[in-house]
């Protein structure tokens, strides 16, 4: 949550998050602070690394827009369904589930209770359905590789 509240402040957003608006403010963000545009040496180290900070931010804040999740809203739920939950990591207040078929999610929000829960019960993936997937902030953090 500290990572989302962070980009949210960066790009000036309160509540949901509107990609119309979100990319003006990135677009206006990366001229006021590209490198080029800086002659002393360590000016344009800070810019490199508030640089890398606004692109990471903007697409952290796309890839949990409603809009976002909305069109990957059918792959999602059918991953959830069908895939079994394959391993999982928890550190702080971020749950990472990977698939069955290779797709890794982030939960955001999930604490460690919660994750004992989830770990220690009789199906982690009825479990998961029922009280974390569809309950917290999520976003896919890992493409499901191909295998040939």
């Amino acid at each position: 949550m500290k990572r989302i509240n962070e980009y949210k402040k960066l790009f000036n957003v309160e509540g949901a998050i509107d990609l119309k608006e979100l990319k003006t403010t990135y677009r206006g963000l990366v001229k006021q602070w590209h490198p080029d545009k800086f002659q002393d040496q360590e000016q344009k180290d800070e810019a490199e690394l508030k640089s890398q900070k606004i692109i990471d931010g903007y697409h952290f804040l796309v890839s949990i827009s409603p809009k976002t999740k909305e069109g990957n809203l059918e792959e999602y739920t059918n991953t959830i369904t069908n895939e079994q939950v394959a391993d999982y990591h928890h550190k702080s207040m971020l749950l990472e589930v990977t698939f069955t078929d290779g797709t890794t999610y982030e939960y955001f929000g999930v604490n460690h209770k919660l994750f004992l829960k989830f770990v220690n019960s009789k199906s982690i993936n009825n479990f998961g359905r029922r009280n974390i997937f569809n309950s917290f902030i999520y976003r896919k953090s890992k493409k499901a590789t191909a295998t040939v």
